[in-house]
């Protein structure tokens, strides 16, 4: 087969690919200097970009990336070039290196196949509700660049170097809309394995797998020894193609220049550990050379084994080396924005609370839009031990696909667990598995044809698990067999529509035993055989079965033991009703899901017997849910973690307003601070016993990894809603809060990305610290001037990228020759503590919140 036929899909995984390096690095060695903007490059020097294609070219790299990585809207906006023009520019230089290459070199590498990736960086801004963003104008910027690279004849879109998982679903499903070209995803996790937003890296393959992805991998931050760490964290779940591109390891500055520490053979040694591992496209990134990539091809090919043809036809004129495929993996998993869930290995809980299903409360929340209720019942379920919240508002008299929304945004903004999207009208189910930050489990589908044609392709498309349920035209089968044959069509449909048997979960319907003694049998035999005939996972509403019954939940109970001894994965259950939960635990530790039983011991010890408890009025035994939202709202809960009495901060006896700030509930905080004031309690002693310790009680769980950004700046959020009503009292008896201290904070000189600097902004207003926000891509004489006009303690800098850090640098040295009480306290992803130390920083902040600490040193308060 002729290379110029071949595809980039043809190779994906069959044999080993090499992608290019560091584009900034070339760049700035050719004096791209600090503040421009890479990509007009593509226009003011092209013979540069077409010098760097072709030495990467010369090193066998196989994937040409244009020199687009930054070609979006919000980072074009104040340069006066265009997006399509530069994006066609990059492309066309890249297909002019090829093209030249293979045609008058004499390297064995211009025999390879060779392929232009339209490089795709991340917007450089937060998702609402932590940014200002939405995802559908974040959908809509990708598209741009999407069409773009498309018409300009990309052979491939490559969205690398992200950080956010809701910004890379934006960027897929607007590659996956306008382009049918092959999507290659990359991230770049911290040190932790985690992305800026929380997500782990489980959470990454589940959501972008069940997108359909062609490649995903990492790029970026580390050396490749760091990612050795990662990559097996990915194989074990993963059955994609991987990419990896390291950094060649950290940057340093030499004689006023940025290096990097791991030379070609050390990386290239690296490189072929990583394709061992499972890797089969290997490349660089930050600080990586054409001596890197060129190491690390030639080591391969003189380590591993080569492809073997087994037709003339398949002869060609290049090595191709051999890797082995990942295995590909049988998992049943859905995933929040921090963490992916599997079905299979113990049963689950999903929360049934959220569904106005015979709860009067909640039909009237939904119509008065009184979101706090819907908020509250997730709060309770999530810190009751559910593992998936259920999410049903479906009301004939309001607008369900509205109220999906706004409730699927408000949920995540305060909970980590993922939800099931419970709904029968279509246009709610695809905007809501649109919108969702993560990878979705979808209640329903049935065997009715009408139904499987509407819902499975919406299924498809975005990447969700789907509850299938066991009924068809005929409606709900009377016997066992009947339903198995129903799963049975429902799985030959799906695989019709390139839906795996792993991605549906069957629920065998669960029928009250009050109108026939057989019901639950059938139930319990159908959802047996349905896992054993076919190796599915189940699921079942459990509490149907008690209905019209007196004391449901000694009958609930006792069917959902039964129906977990029978094979179910999940029960969808009242997490609140202690009768059910008892039962649940009790199983656990049967079966030996609760090691030495101390998961049992340390949540029952204390406690009394629930089977002996007071009978409500209802005839209902164990907590009742109003009691716990009650207690709740006066402050005695615990701390979400999503696991109930694990590792949480006890906030008994403390306030409302103390609970509405740690879980960043804006709206409550602000009526509560307001409450607070008219009852007397004065501004200070609200700071000082509420908004600070709350702040610092989720400052702390941040730093120890239990919670993640987004819930940082929703606390901080909520926080500023109570300090804006303090405000509010100030001005109106004549007096104001003082403020602990003013900081400048800015992006340096070139840099346009202000992620970091808003987040730091957010947290030290909120420590009541005034700051001087100067922006982004700021010269350094702008700061010195501001330093020196307020007298000025403390700056804070950011910068995102390697080819600023030399503005960064520059910064400091004019504050020190013109402004030497001023300390320098600053972040950035490309930035480490022995880089700090040399550019002359006082601090290196690795978190947000370590700016705070060093705010707190400087002020004294």
């Amino acid at each position: 087969m002729s290379k110029d036929n071949v595809k980039i899909r043809d190779l994906i995984g069959k044999e080993l690919l090499f992608s290019d390096g560091a584009m900034g690095t070339l760049l700035q060695a050719e004096g791209l200097k600090g503040g421009e903007i890479p990509e007009t490059w593509n226009i003011l020097r092209p013979e540069v970009l077409i010098d760097i294609h072709t030495r990467y070219l010369n090193a066998g790299s196989n994937i040409i990336t244009a020199n687009t990585f930054g070609c979006n809207k919000y980072k074009l906006e104040h340069s006066g070039y265009d997006l399509d023009t530069l994006t066609s520019s990059g492309i066309k230089l890249v297909r002019e290196a090829i093209e030249k290459f293979e045609q008058e070199s004499d390297s064995p590498f211009s025999k390879k196949p060779h392929f232009v990736a339209l490089d795709i960086g991340p917007l450089g801004k937060l998702l609402k509700p932590i940014g200002n963003v939405s995802f559908d104008e974040a959908e809509a910027a990708y598209t741009e660049i999407v069409k773009a690279g498309t018409k300009a004849g990309a052979d491939l879109l490559f969205f690398e170097t992200f950080t956010d998982l809701y910004d890379l679903k934006a960027a897929i499903i607007a590659a996956k809309e306008n382009s049918d070209l092959p999507i290659f995803v990359s991230v770049a996790p911290d040190e932790n394995g985690r992305l800026l937003t929380g997500g782990d890296l489980e959470a990454y393959v589940a959501l972008v797998e069940g997108l359909g992805v062609d490649v995903l991998g990492m790029n970026c931050g580390f050396g490749p020894k760091q990612f050795l760490k990662f990559l097996p964290v990915i194989t074990k779940v993963c059955s994609t193609p991987i990419i990896v591109q390291p950094n060649a390891g950290l940057p340093k500055v030499v004689n006023g220049k940025t290096t990097f520490d791991v030379l070609p053979d050390e990386f290239a040694a690296d490189e072929l550990e990583l394709i061992k591992g499972g890797v089969c496209i290997a490349g660089g990134c930050c600080g990586s050379t054409p001596e890197h990539i060129l190491a690390s091809v030639k080591l391969c090919e003189s380590a591993l084994p080569k492809v073997q043809t087994e037709t003339p036809d398949e002869q060609c004129d290049y090595p191709k080396i051999a890797i082995t495929p990942l295995e590909k993996k049988n998992l049943t998993v859905i995933s929040s924005y921090t963490h992916a869930v599997y079905f299979g290995e113990k049963p689950l809980l999903i929360g049934e609370r959220i569904n106005p299903t015979g709860k009067k409360a909640l039909k009237q929340a939904l119509r008065d839009k009184d979101i706090n209720y819907i908020i509250n019942e997730a709060i309770a379920e999530e810190e009751a031990g559910s593992d998936i919240l259920d999410v049903n508002v479906g009301l004939p008299e309001i607008d369900e696909c509205e109220m999906m929304e706004t409730a699927i945004e408000e949920i995540t903004a305060i909970s980590t667990l993922p939800l099931q999207i419970d709904t029968s009208d279509v246009k709610t189910m695809e905007r809501a598995l649109r919108i969702y930050n993560g990878k979705p489990l979808l209640n329903s589908v049935n065997g009715k044809q009408e139904s499987m044609e509407a819902v499975l392709p919406l299924a498809k498309k975005y990447g969700a698990t789907i509850v299938a349920l066991t009924l068809d035209e005929s409606g709900i089968p009377e016997t066992a067999d009947a339903r198995v044959a129903i799963a049975e069509k429902i799985i030959n449909k799906a695989k019709e529509y390139g839906i795996d048997k792993k991605d549906l979960i069957f629920d065998s319907l669960t029928m009250t035993v009050s109108t026939d003694i057989n019901n639950a049998a059938i139930t319990l035999e159908a959802l047996k055989k349905i896992k054993e005939t076919f190796g599915v996972n189940t699921v079942l509403g459990v509490s149907n079965v008690s209905f019209g019954l007196p004391l449901r939940s000694i009958m609930t109970s006792t069917f959902f033991t039964l129906a977990m001894e029978n094979g179910l994965s999940a029960g969808i259950i009242n997490p609140l009703d202690e009768r059910l939960m008892a039962a649940y635990d009790s199983f656990l530790t049967l079966r030996g899901f609760d090691n030495q039983c101390l998961r049992y011991i340390e949540k029952y010890s204390e406690k009394s017997d629930p089977y002996t408890t007071q009978k409500s009025p209802t005839g209902q035994t164990g907590v009742n849910s109003n009691d716990m939202l009650q207690a709740m709202n006066t402050g005695h809960a615990v701390m979400s973690t999503g696991h109930a009495n694990s590792g949480t901060d006890n906030m008994s006896g403390r306030t409302p307003l103390y609970t509405a700030v740690i879980k960043g509930m804006i709206d409550k905080a602000g009526i509560e601070c307001k409450a607070m004031l008219s009852s007397g309690i004065t501004p200070i002693e609200i700071i000082d016993n509420n908004l600070i310790p709350g702040l610092d009680t989720v400052g702390k769980s941040f730093e120890e990894k239990k919670t993640f950004l987004p819930q940082l700046l929703m606390s901080a959020d909520a926080a500023k809603a109570a300090f804006d009503e303090i405000k509010k009292y100030y001005a109106e008896n004549g007096t104001k809060g003082e403020s602990k201290g003013t900081v400048v904070m800015a992006t340096v000189k070139g840099d346009i990305h202000d992620i970091g600097k808003n987040i730091v902004k957010v947290l030290l207003e909120n420590y009541d610290y005034t700051v001087i926000d100067l922006g982004k891509d700021v010269p350094p004489e702008t700061i010195v001037d501001t330093v020196l006009e307020h007298k000025i303690k403390l700056v804070g800098l950011s910068a995102l990228m390697t080819t600023t850090v030399v503005s960064m640098e520059e910064t400091i040295k004019q504050l020190r020759e013109k402004a030497p009480f001023c300390k320098v306290v600053v972040g950035g992803a490309v930035l480490t503590k022995e880089y700090a130390d040399k550019i002359g920083a006082d601090r290196y902040s690795p978190q947000a919140m370590d700016t705070v600490k060093y705010a707190k040193e400087i002020f004294g308060k």
